[in-house]
């Protein structure tokens, strides 16, 4: 995969030239609050080299995926005492809008339901 793409918001924000708010990052990843979060805690971990879903990422590089997680484990421990909900959606139907691979670090102070999120 490429190291970015110029048209994708993801890749925008993870170099800087779009604002977030980054509450995370490593070498491999950046982890920033969603825009319209879906629990207490919603952040978005995402890596810093372009895959467009979690199984490209998984086939073309699962060492980074693994940073992926690992950053998603230091959210959730920074922000919700380390439990929390990691959640991948592959393709449109599943609900993915933004084709940059990205986990959804899921968390709050109560018990989360269940729904799709």
């Amino acid at each position: 995969m490429s190291s970015t793409v110029t048209d994708c918001l993801f890749c925008r924000i993870v170099a800087g030239h779009l604002p977030a708010d980054v509450v995370a990052e490593n070498e491999h990843a950046v982890a920033f609050r969603d825009i319209d979060p879906k629990a207490p805690v919603h952040v978005l971990v995402v890596p810093r080299e372009h895959y467009g879903d979690v199984t490209q990422l998984a086939s073309g590089d699962p060492l980074l995926l693994a940073h992926l997680v690992s950053l998603a484990e230091i959210v959730a421990s920074q922000e919700a005492a380390g439990q929390f909900r990691l959640i991948f959606n592959t393709g449109p139907q599943a609900g993915q809008s933004v084709f940059h691979v990205h986990g959804h670090v899921l968390a709050g102070p109560e018990p989360l339901g269940w729904s799709p999120a």
